[in-house]
């Protein structure tokens, strides 16, 4: 509760810096997902939008291989220098603008500024993704928004351009340049408030010591799997078959089977080199690409049927994505995540079953009224469950590299393998809207999007409420220590003096002095034991079983123990302990005057054992059965039962004139299974 009342003091005690800080920094995500809005459609009216493209395996010949290499090379800078995202912003501004007015003022550019502008949209993704992450540091909400509108920005634009293989929209060059130039106003009073005071922490990577290399393996991640994309160009189709063991002709005449092969590929290797990020990283990215896929089919159906439609499509798409990324920057963006991908798929089941299987002739009848309902969904679902996955990803650093290359690259991977799927009769239909005809299976993909958000964000919340009970444990860990240390400093100065004194010289006081002597001496132990700690729980909820038998060393009990902590769960170790405690009464009891007892701690892995060893009398075996049937029980119940409780066993061995061994072992498995 103080924790919870202190942080909110100190956050009330900033709200100006904050705001100056964040205001900037939210207008310039918000400038790059207009960034992303012409990025997203670079060639106007020709074919389908590059988002909900499904990529093909090509090959690069002479200049062409620019055009794949300024993007990867491009990618690799950007992860390098996630900490100037503004700059990154601005320069992915610039590079949108011979694009621009070369639609609109029909103006020429050489063939190296058309090459070199392939680098804006790789740019344009990582700084609002970096700018995503810096909202975490301060407002989780907005950071959340931003992420979602990295993905809900470029539905958007492909919107805008529409159904460009239907119709030309000419007045998308001019939307375009609008959208530039409201992006860069947004993005340069940002780009001069980094120049000026500098952001180190502009990714939040640098709050946490050991974050240096996880940055860096994160940029390995990244950069290994956007540059994936050569080696696979180079894989040719005639490759491809040798590799197969099947005849060239065979698989160029299905060049669908190439591409979903190259898809497979892609995705398997990606996963991998995902890895290196954690398993986190591999979860959400996996579900933005699901949801990146999923939303291919329903998006193509609903720029076909809204191609006559005039503003009704770009509105419905604007109304979509904002909701998407109120539910994102809300509290509860989990569950509101998984509930439009519901939402969003029962359209899709409905749409499905209503056109009897053939969802095309929304298409075709430009049904315009389904078609905006299902843009709206679509759009607020896909958004939604991109910001969703924020959280989870934020305070690892990992934003800009996992929604940026990695899931980009998983969706592009999924798109060619989902290609395998959309057959009829063993081959595609020749239609632009062949994925379209298979829309059940887009929303069962939207539907498995939104149960892996669900659990993403249990499993989420699962991990962080552990770690503030470790976090709670720890303080109270520490708490407890330092009061045994104020509490030693004056024990020490009177306490344990007096037993030391009375130990070095109770002897020779005659009577009971050496009685006294000994008493003192187990005595300081006992309390030193205690000052010291011996007793405090591990914060898994596990017990040293060390520290506990420590407790039990006197001037006559000698303890062994391994270096490293015997952890056990606490009412095992406590029941182990007062086990062994029992063994040494009967020592003191029953074993003579002057004999001394022995305790051996041993860690086996599988199991614990105590060997409580003295050099007493000893006993004949039968005295243990004499006295269990006269009623005396101390062995059978303080020893035997409280070791067989915990499913282990002990064994007494035992001669006249040589002493006593009681060895007790308890099976680790069934010690952590109670």
């Amino acid at each position: 509760m103080m924790l919870r009342v202190n942080e909110m003091i100190s956050r009330s005690r900033v709200p100006a810096g904050l705001g100056r800080r964040r205001l900037p920094a939210l207008l310039g995500g918000l400038g790059g997902c207009l960034f992303l809005v012409v990025w997203t459609s670079p060639r106007y009216a020709n074919g389908l939008p590059p988002f909900i493209d499904t990529p093909r395996h090509g090959e690069f010949h002479g200049i062409g291989w620019a055009f794949l290499v300024v993007p990867i090379a491009a990618t690799v800078v950007g992860l390098c220098a996630l900490r100037w995202w503004p700059y990154l912003l601005v320069v992915a501004g610039l590079l949108a603008v011979p694009d621009v007015l070369s639609a609109s003022a029909g103006l020429t550019f050489p063939l190296a500024v058309a090459a070199a502008a392939k680098a804006g949209y790789p740019l344009a993704v990582l700084g609002v993704l970096a700018c995503a992450q810096s909202l975490f540091r301060d407002s989780p909400g907005w950071g959340a928004a931003v992420t979602g509108l990295s993905v809900g920005a470029q539905l958007f634009g492909s919107v805008l351009v529409g159904a460009g293989w239907l119709i030309s929209n000419s007045g998308i060059p001019a939307w375009h340049a609008a959208l530039v130039v409201v992006g860069l106003v947004g993005v340069l009073p940002v780009a001069w408030q980094h120049a000026r005071h500098g952001d180190d922490a502009a990714t939040g990577l640098t709050d946490v010591a050991d974050r240096s290399r996880r940055r860096v393996r994160l940029v390995l991640a990244g950069a290994f799997v956007v540059c994936l994309a050569i080696p696979l160009s180079l894989l040719s189709t005639e490759r491809l078959a040798d590799l197969l063991g099947v005849s060239f002709t065979a698989l160029y005449i299905r060049s669908f089977v190439e591409v979903a092969i190259v898809g497979a590929i892609t995705l398997v290797v990606t996963i991998g080199i995902a890895a290196v990020a954690g398993p986190w990283s591999v979860a959400a990215a996996l579900i933005v690409a699901t949801t990146r896929v999923a939303v291919v089919a329903p998006m193509i159906l609903v720029v076909t049927a809204l191609v006559f439609a005039g503003p009704l499509g770009w509105l419905s798409a604007l109304a979509g994505v904002v909701l998407g990324a109120v539910a994102a920057g809300s509290r509860w963006r989990v569950p509101l995540a998984s509930a439009l991908t519901v939402v969003a798929a029962m359209a899709l089941f409905i749409a499905y079953a209503a056109t009897s299987g053939h969802p095309e002739k929304l298409a075709e009848q430009r049904s315009t009224i389904p078609a905006s309902l299902i843009l709206f969904v679509v759009a607020a679902a896909a958004t939604a469950v991109v910001g969703a996955t924020a959280p989870v990803l934020a305070p690892r650093g990992a934003l800009p590299v996992v929604l940026g290359p990695v899931a980009a690259v998983l969706a592009s991977g999924g798109l060619q393998t989902i290609q395998a799927t959309y057959l009829r009769n063993g081959s595609p239909v020749g239609s632009y809207l062949n994925s379209v005809f298979h829309l059940n299976t887009s929303a069962g993909l939207l539907l498995v999007a939104g149960a892996a958000i669900g659990g993403l964000g249990f499993a989420q919340q699962i991990a962080t409420r552990r770690a503030e009970r470790k976090h709670a444990e720890q303080i109270r860990r520490d708490a407890a220590t330092a009061e045994r240390e104020r509490l030693a400093r004056s024990i020490h100065d009177g306490v344990l003096q007096v037993l030391t004194l009375v130990q070095r010289h109770g002897s020779d006081l005659g009577g009971q002095g050496p009685q006294l002597a000994t008493l003192a001496a187990e005595q300081e132990t006992a309390l030193r034991s205690l000052l010291t700690g011996a007793t405090a729980p591990h914060p898994d909820g596990a017990q040293d079983l060390r520290t506990g038998l420590a407790a039990l060393a006197s001037g006559t009990t000698e303890i062994a123990a391994p270096a490293e902590p015997v952890l056990l769960p606490a009412p095992t170790a406590v029941e182990l302990t007062a086990a062994v405690q029992a063994a040494l009464d009967n020592v003191r009891r029953h074993a003579g005057p002057g004999a001394r007892a022995w305790v051996l701690l041993e860690d086996e892995g599988e199991a614990v054992r105590v060997t409580v060893r003295d050099n007493g009398v000893g006993f004949s075996p039968e005295r243990l059965v004499e006295a269990a049937g006269a009623g005396r029980l101390g062995v059978v119940q303080s020893i035997r039962g409280r070791i067989a409780d915990l499913g282990g066993s002990t064994t007494i061995h035992s001669t006249p004139g040589e002493g006593t061994e009681v060895e007790l072992s308890v099976p680790r498995r069934s010690a952590a299974g109670r």
